[in-house]
């Protein structure tokens, strides 16, 4: 069982190598939408996804309807903290996309109101901006795998009494 991650314009590349990480880790696609707001080869984006790059199904995108084009048979969740419904009220298909904005903007209010139905959001205490990005990433991708029952991901525990 199989989810895709978009990220839409990320902006600073420790956050995108610790999605990618997370994406080799869960076996998910990670998409990453242009501009970017560093280059691929940055020492940053590569610390952070340390040895995993190898491990990634990377996608890039020119624009956010070239890849919603692409797509159109999938089904689209886009996260944001302007929703109405939390990330655990959804279910999610296997296959689906989890769209993520740019950590300083978030995503476009007008792709938002389109799609209104489909965005969800994390809870937070009342004042507080946003979540890190590879954090909201992380705490949405593994609700959809609880779903699942972690389908794909179970491995034998490593832990030995002595």
């Amino acid at each position: 069982m199989a989810f895709n991650i978009v990220l839409v314009e990320p902006e600073i590349p420790q956050n995108t190598g610790n999605v990618a990480r997370t994406c080799a880790a869960t076996g998910c696609s990670l998409h990453l939408v242009r501009p970017l707001g560093f280059e691929i080869a940055d020492k940053h984006l590569k610390r952070a996804g340390l040895d995993y790059w190898p491990m990634v199904s990377l996608f890039y995108h020119d624009s956010f309807d070239e890849l919603r084009a692409k797509f159109s048979d999938k089904q689209f969740y886009f996260a944001t903290t302007k929703a109405a419904k939390y990330y655990a009220d959804v279910n999610y298909p296997e296959g689906c996309f989890i769209v993520f904005g740019k950590e300083t903007k978030g995503l476009d209010e007008e792709l938002l109101y389109k799609n209104y139905e489909n965005c969800i959001r994390i809870p937070m205490m009342e004042g507080n901006r946003s979540l890190n990005l590879s954090n909201s990433v992380a705490i949405i991708l593994y609700e959809a795998f609880r779903q699942c029952g972690f389908s794909g991901l179970k491995s034998e525990g490593r832990l030995t009494k002595y």
